[in-house]
C-alpha cells in the first residue's frame, strides 16, 4: 500500500491538473460565446443594418465574413487568453490550423444535419436546429477544444521546459508578427 507521502503528492497533482483544465474549460467557453456574438450580431448588421443592410441579398456571402470575423476573433482569445500558457509556434501556421480545425468542426454539425434530415427523416425545424445546432454544434465544440490543446497550442514537452534553447520556441511571446 502506498505511503501517505505518495497518496498526497497523487493527489496534488490531480486537483492541480483538473484545476488547470476547467480554467481552460471555462476561458474556451466565454471566448466562444464571444465568438457567436460577434458572428451573429456582424451576419444581421451586414443583412439587416437600416432594414436593408449592405449584403441584404447575399445573405451567403454576409454569412461568410461573419463566420470569418468570429473565427479570427475566437482564435486570439484562445491563443491570448485561454491557452497563453501553453506552447506557441508560428503564429500563421496556428491561425491556418485553427481556420481548418473550425472547418472540421463546421463539417460536424453538417453531418449530423444531414444524418438527422436525410437519413432519418427528420426534416422539421426544430429536428434540424437540435441536430445542427445543438448535437453538432456540441460535438463541434468537444472536437475544437480537444484539437486546438493537441494541435493549435500544445502542451510544452516536459523535458523541454528547462532547456532555455527549446523554451524560446515554446514560449514565444504571443505578439510575434506573422
Amino acid at each position: 500500500m502506498p505511503g501517505p507521502h505518495l497518496i498526497s503528492r497523487g493527489y496534488r497533482y490531480l486537483q492541480n491538473t483538473l484545476g488547470d483544465l476547467y480554467r481552460e474549460i471555462a476561458k474556451f467557453g466565454i471566448v466562444g460565446l464571444s465568438a457567436l456574438v460577434v458572428d451573429i450580431g456582424l451576419f444581421n448588421i451586414l443583412r439587416f443594418a437600416g432594414g436593408e443592410g449592405p449584403l441584404y441579398d447575399k445573405p451567403l456571402t454576409a454569412k461568410v465574413i461573419s463566420v470569418a470575423v468570429a473565427t479570427t476573433v475566437a482564435y486570439a482569445g484562445n491563443r491570448f487568453w485561454t491557452f497563453r500558457h501553453r506552447g506557441r509556434t508560428h503564429m500563421g501556421k496556428e491561425y491556418l490550423m485553427f481556420f481548418g480545425l473550425n472547418g472540421v468542426a463546421m463539417l460536424i454539425a453538417v453531418a449530423c444535419l444531414w444524418f438527422s434530415h436525410y437519413v432519418l427523416g427528420l426534416t422539421s425545424a426544430l429536428a434540424d436546429n437540435i441536430s445542427a445546432n445543438v448535437i453538432g454544434l456540441g460535438l463541434g465544440t468537444l472536437f475544437r477544444f480537444w484539437s486546438y490543446r493537441k494541435w493549435v497550442f500544445p502542451a510544452i514537452p516536459q523535458d523541454q521546459r528547462e532547456d532555455p534553447a527549446d523554451q524560446e520556441l515554446y514560449e514565444r511571446d504571443a505578439s510575434t508578427p506573422i
